[in-house]
């Protein structure tokens, strides 16, 4: 416990020096960092802690961005703006999760991935409100210069990734972790050892959708201009199980860890080979998936650390 407290204070004086330092370029990357963790960590408590593969993490965000969005284009004040869309996302996902959570396998990641599309259609066809495929302005929040706006929106997506791994970490440790668990496990046994497992499914889906409309509201806030085309992009989808898989699935602190490295090679492959560093990149992240299968959680750094740590406390209690 002593560990993991220095290790939590360790990285929040990380976060505070980043902000107080770092230039508009590096608090642009921890930015980004950030917003990819918080999306990383919402794909988890569905695909993660109760194995389902869902591709509705476009959709969250993208309801997100635009209901924010709107909200502001009619003089709401960006931080309740955020908040409602947070929770209209949320909500959807409420509804969502009951009308297509009995589904299993790749029935459920179908209805999953088409739910992003039609979602795009109806904000291209609203155009009175959203602005339809011409996108929708965002007013421009004053908060000084460059500098000062860049610190804000990285203090904003921190704190929306530190929401979401308290979340992450509460559900890990409640009866409602333990439930979605052993639903990955086996669904059809689950009942017999008192687990809901539609409640505790839509639960999951539920706070899945909080954390992506959260993380969208900021996105759209940042950049002052969405469209359907960005914010309900697939990528936004399938990049959050990517980050999982490499930082190991199922885990709490896995997929900040994969959402870092991706960001990493994301960004490192980009600057020498921009022709093909989408292909270069795929290649990339099937290499790490092959070769450590349990993500980075799973790889033997870890697992000395762990054994060490465990001869350790067995030492101490003899």
């Amino acid at each position: 416990m002593t560990a993991r407290l220095l290790a939590v204070a360790a990285a929040l004086v990380a976060l505070v020096a980043i902000g107080l330092l770092a230039d508009n370029y590096v608090l642009r990357l921890a930015a980004t960092a950030c917003m990819y963790a918080a999306l990383a960590l919402s794909w988890n408590l569905v695909g993660g802690f109760a194995g389902y593969p869902s591709f509705a993490t476009a959709a969250f965000f993208g309801l997100g961005a635009y209901a924010s969005g709107v909200a502001q284009d009619h003089s709401l004040p960006f931080w309740l703006a955020w908040v409602g869309a947070g929770t209209l996302a949320a909500a959807f996902a409420a509804a969502l999760g009951g009308a297509i959570l009995h589904l299993k396998g790749h029935y459920f990641a179908i209805a999953s991935l088409v739910v992003a599309d039609v979602l795009r259609e109806l904000v291209n066809s609203w155009t009175d409100v959203t602005g339809g495929g011409m996108g929708l302005n965002l007013p421009l929040i004053a908060l000084g210069g460059p500098r000062a706006q860049a610190a804000f929106y990285f203090a904003a997506f921190a704190a929306v990734a530190i929401f979401a791994l308290g979340v992450a970490f509460i559900v890990s440790r409640s009866r409602l972790g333990v439930g979605l668990r052993c639903v990955a496990e086996n669904e059809t046994a689950a009942p017999l050892i008192g687990v809901s497992v539609r409640s505790a499914k839509v639960k999951a889906f539920t706070l899945s959708g909080l954390i992506g409309g959260l993380t969208g509201a900021v996105y759209a806030s940042w950049v002052t201009y969405i469209d359907p085309t960005d914010v309900f992009d697939v990528l936004l989808s399938v990049k959050p199980i990517i980050m999982a898989l490499i930082g190991g699935v199922g885990t709490v602190l896995g997929p900040v860890v994969g959402a870092i490295v991706f960001l990493g090679l994301e960004e490192l492959i980009w600057r020498n080979v921009l022709e093909f560093h989408a292909g270069v990149l795929g290649l990339v992240v099937v290499a790490l998936v092959l070769f450590l299968p349990a993500g980075l959680s799973g790889a033997k750094p870890f697992g000395l650390i762990r054994w060490i740590r465990g001869r350790a406390g067995r030492r101490g209690s003899a």
